[in-house]
């Protein structure tokens, strides 16, 4: 009969010596184990990490981008309402509105205390004539009905509810109290490219 601890010979022995028994090497294999799949699942979860923050970047610098291109566009604009408000007629006719007035000749001072040419006083121009108003026209029939029942030389009133003076009233000036109507828009002061 054959011992049980007795070295196996022939093809028996070789199968002996490629099988691993389950003895202590499989005990120090699962610490190894463990560990590779530590190493992996740990530079999964970074990899993963790293990727949503350059994302997250990404997102960030395209609103960025955006945001540049608003201002900038805000910037241009800015600049172009600057000079139109510093061409010479925008700054004339606000000067105007300010009422300033074109100055004369200019007189200088020398160092050693004459004076150069004549100073004269700045002066206003002559006023533009404010527009008469003008009479209204023919009235027609229906509008003829109504001038006659209110009588006639009174202003008739028109549709919009605004009285016009009839054609045969005479035009009443008016009223130095009252405050002449701008024809022009408000525009908001000038702004500084430095804001």
């Amino acid at each position: 009969m054959s011992r049980a601890g007795a070295p196996l010979k022939g093809r028996a022995g070789r199968l002996a010596r490629l099988m691993p028994s389950a003895s202590p090497s499989s005990a120090a294999r699962t610490p190894f184990v463990l560990l590779v799949v530590l190493l992996l699942g740990g530079g999964l979860i970074t990899l993963l990490l790293l990727n949503s923050a350059l994302n997250e970047g990404s997102f960030r610098l395209s609103e960025l981008k955006r945001d540049t291109t608003e201002l900038t566009d805000e910037q241009q604009a800015l600049q172009r309402d600057v000079d139109s408000y510093s061409q010479p007629g925008a700054l004339e006719r606000r000067a105007r509105e300010l009422g300033m007035v074109p100055g004369g000749s200019p007189a200088f001072l020398d160092p050693d205390g004459t004076v150069r040419g004549v100073p004269t006083k700045a002066t206003a121009p002559p006023p533009s004539p404010s527009p008469s108003p003008t009479p209204s026209p023919e009235p027609t029939p229906e509008d003829g009905a109504q001038a006659d029942e209110a009588g006639a030389g009174a202003p008739s009133a028109t549709p919009s509810g605004t009285a016009t003076p009839s054609p045969g009233a005479a035009a009443e000036p008016e009223s130095e109290d009252a405050p002449a109507p701008e024809n022009t828009p408000a525009t908001p002061p000038p702004t500084t490219p430095g804001r």
